[in-house]
């Protein structure tokens, strides 16, 4: 990227635009909101200190993904070591979100995605909620462009089965973010070459 006057611009400056994307991604992953900003808050100060690992001209959004994945994955290899709320006291302390108008409770969503591999969840993510390209989403998972399309196509598939969905069936939803990630009605952006 370049500024008004010619120069490379610090691509630490657009950080900025990316950051609802990986908090959707880390919801996903999470499925909390304070553990997802926690995730999105860990994986910035990485990239901070990181940046001199980054190569200029190449795709930053992909990158702070995969620096959020990867922390997600550490953080839950570490989790398997700690203590489990036995007495409920945290869990006492979180709130349940209200019901969603329409055929599809969000409620009903939420347990479904759950359900899902964490494979599936965040190739749903990051290619029907994020908006990436196949392309970008398999760059930011590390893996080929077949194994998101074959994981987003599986996903899918699976929450219609769990959510009793026939494909004749319209979706009534106002989140235009869980309709991209149930149907193929937003597709993934084509990457720029």
């Amino acid at each position: 990227m370049t500024s008004n006057d010619g120069a490379a611009s610090d691509p630490r400056d657009d950080i900025l635009e990316h950051l609802p994307s990986m908090r959707a991604f880390a919801m996903s992953l999470t499925r909390n909101r304070s553990s997802a900003d926690d995730l999105v808050h860990d994986s910035i100060v990485k990239a901070w200190k990181n940046f001199d690992k980054y190569q200029q001209g190449t795709n930053l959004r992909a990158w702070l993904f995969t620096i959020l994945r990867n922390t997600f994955y550490s953080q839950r290899r570490k989790a398997k070591h700690e203590v489990a709320d036995v007495d409920g006291a945290l869990a006492a302390t979180l709130s349940v979100k209200p019901q969603h108008d329409g055929r599809l409770a969000l409620a009903d969503f939420e347990k479904a995605f759950a359900k899902l591999p964490d494979e599936h969840r965040e190739a749903l993510i990051l290619v029907g909620a994020s908006g990436m390209s196949y392309e970008e989403a398999a760059e930011t998972c590390g893996v080929a462009v077949g194994t998101v399309k074959s994981r987003v196509n599986r996903a899918r598939k699976k929450l219609a089965e769990l959510m009793a969905l026939s494909e004749d069936e319209p979706l009534e939803l106002t989140d235009q973010v869980t309709v991209g990630v149930v149907t193929e009605s937003l597709q993934p952006r084509k990457s720029v070459v």
